[in-house]
């Protein structure tokens, strides 16, 4: 199966450790010198509606992945992601 870099864009990226959705294919890293893709970037996602920018982005390396199917990309390690804190109020009540 040929894929050209277009088509990865936007597929689906699903660990298949535990089975999380990761998100699209938003980037791809390319090795210009050997002319060989080095990773897939899934961006992250926006804090409180995109006004204060963005948690950090998720970087794929070619090695993880293990198939490339027509619409989804399984990959075998999820990569670190910050987990998101929950508002406690004003207070720091619950």
């Amino acid at each position: 199966m040929h894929c050209r870099i277009q088509d990865l864009r936007h597929k689906d990226v699903i660990c298949v450790e535990d089975g999380a959705a990761l998100g699209p294919v938003c980037d791809v890293e390319v090795d210009t010198v050997d002319a060989r893709l080095v990773s897939i970037v899934i961006y992250g996602r926006p804090r409180w509606c995109g006004l204060l920018g963005r948690e950090d982005d998720c970087v794929i390396p070619w090695k993880d992945i293990r198939v490339i199917g027509e619409d989804t990309i399984l990959v075998g390690a999820a990569p670190f992601r910050p987990r998101r804190r929950r508002w406690k109020g004003w207070f720091g009540q619950k």
